[in-house]
């Protein structure tokens, strides 16, 4: 390259970026603003609206109550109902979208012995189970019915596999001697109220108390100690046939309601009404003196008390609902015999 040309290029280069600069003209859009003034009363209502937010302090939430309303909203309810689902119309179909069957109670029998036959589970005297679920509403609204453990007179007897103490007090001898025979294990008079005073007999020792009405007046003293264990007319515990409430106690159904930790108003029971080899008709029997017996315990309000009722056999998961108000009586007067013993006691 010659010396001219050389120039003539650096020359160019020094030239090329001032062309390019005077080329690109920048463009600015400029926009009026005026300040008017605000509406009478603006400034006013946004002073109010500058409220400061209480920030409220929240103690220490257990790691286990963390999310506990996110578990609750996904959470499904217990409460079932299944009358908006059509009837099946045929043997074989998905339970999801139809009802539940309502099995007679010597069906429901049969099915559990089949599948308890030696061939499959091999326990053909396997226990039968009962499941009611309750409505545990109160007469009031927002109130809920407490937990309760009754135990309900069977016409058949079975072996519960329970041992059961029993503590009668009862003033006269023939009624302590007509415990003694029902098979009470511990009986007395008013010597007993002394010796659990002075804590030389536990009431630990025993799960359920029995009383005769001639023993009130010294019973009254234990009131304090006894509490919710206290003999009463109400749980049956306050009697003057001593052998038929000792009975029940020893050789009757025992359960318990539970009303659900979320779900107040929804409870359930699980009892047992027998074994698969009892006869049919004796563990029916044994089924509608254990519902009756539920039955009693539904508050003053209207609506239904139980929703449903199905049973089941361990270890099978197989459960079949059958019609429970088919076995629910009429309700019966109080006996003139439980009037007088409401009447003459005095606490």
């Amino acid at each position: 390259m010659s010396l001219l040309s050389n120039k003539l290029f650096q020359l160019n280069q020094l030239i090329a970026p001032q062309k390019l600069l005077t080329r690109i003209v920048p463009i600015v859009n400029t926009l009026q603003e005026r300040n008017y003034a605000a509406r009478k009363g603006t400034r006013e209502r946004k002073k109010k609206a500058k409220v400061k937010v209480e920030i409220k302090k929240v103690g220490f939430i257990a790691h286990n109550l963390r999310g506990r309303e996110q578990m609750l909203a996904a959470r499904a309810s217990k409460k079932f109902s299944d009358t908006w689902k059509a009837d099946p119309i045929d043997n074989v179909y998905p339970m999801k979208y139809y009802k539940w069957i309502v099995y007679p109670f010597s069906e429901a029998i049969k099915a559990h012995r089949e599948t308890h036959h030696p061939e499959i589970y091999n326990k053909p005297d396997a226990e039968l189970y009962a499941t009611v679920e309750l409505n545990m509403q109160a007469e009031k609204k927002n109130r809920f019915m407490e937990n309760f453990t009754r135990i309900a007179a069977v016409p058949h007897k079975f072996d519960h596999g329970e041992d059961r103490n029993i503590l009668v007090f009862a003033k006269s001898e023939e009624s302590q001697n007509e415990a003694r025979e029902a098979g009470a294990q511990y009986v007395g008079g008013p010597e007993l109220v002394k010796q659990i005073q002075t804590g030389q007999l536990s009431l630990y020792d025993f799960q359920y108390f029995i009383a005769h009405p001639d023993i009130l007046p010294e019973l009254v003293q234990l009131r304090g100690v006894m509490k919710r264990r206290f003999p009463n007319v109400k749980s049956g515990t306050l009697e003057t046939d001593l052998k038929s409430v000792i009975d029940r106690y020893l050789r009757g159904i025992s359960y318990q309601a539970v009303k659900d930790e979320y779900e107040k108003d929804f409870g359930q029971i699980n009892a047992v009404l027998g074994h698969l080899n009892m006869n049919d008709t004796h563990l029916e029997e044994n089924f509608a003196a254990f519902i009756n017996d539920v039955y009693t315990q539904k508050p003053k309000r209207d609506g239904s008390f139980i929703y449903r009722c199905y049973l089941w056999s361990p270890p099978s998961s197989e459960k079949l609902k059958i019609d429970h108000e088919m076995y629910l009586d009429a309700a019966e007067e109080p006996k003139e015999e439980k009037q007088k013993i409401v009447q003459t006691v005095v606490l």
